[in-house]
């Protein structure tokens, strides 16, 4: 086939949600009044996964926790998801772009939702740091090589 005759690639945003949404503020309302300094622990999570011909749904997944000494102040969960149309894109490109490309267009979307979450919650709004879906998506290939994997998966989690 010559390349005039191949199928032209497209990538496409489709919707973006939030899939799901939890706030736990266990020790209320006598946090709202201690004074200590909370420390903070942010865990994030991305996959993906075919549902349909040409759409993938991909997800990234933030779980926030604050504690003081062993008092949990509050526990934020948010998973923000997309739908992305995708045609005739070669095989070697898919998982890059579902690991990389898709959770960085999504990030933005879960960082306002979980700033909001907390802030609605009572407690200042947390801002999670950038993050470069690139250099996870290169140490899980790393972790995969080193396991004897078998190259690049479509689902992964951090």
């Amino acid at each position: 086939m010559s390349e005039a005759q191949q199928p032209q690639a497209s990538f496409q945003i489709e919707k973006i949600y939030v899939k799901d949404l939890s706030l736990e503020i266990p020790n209320a309302p006598q946090v709202f009044v201690q004074q200590a300094q909370p420390q903070v622990e942010v865990q994030i999570n991305t996959a993906s996964s075919q549902f349909a011909e040409f759409y993938f749904e991909v997800t990234v997944s933030a779980t926030v926790t604050a504690r003081v000494e062993e008092r949990t102040l509050f526990l934020a969960e948010a998973v923000q998801a997309g739908i992305f149309s995708v045609r005739n894109v070669p095989s070697g490109e898919l998982d890059p772009l579902l690991g990389v490309a898709c959770p960085t267009i999504l990030f933005p979307y879960l960082r306002e939702t979980i700033s909001d979450l907390i802030a609605r919650g009572g407690f200042p709004p947390v801002l999670l740091s950038p993050i470069s879906f690139e250099a996870l998506y290169v140490q899980r290939l790393q972790q995969q090589q080193q396991q004897g994997g078998q190259g690049p998966r479509v689902e992964v989690a951090n």
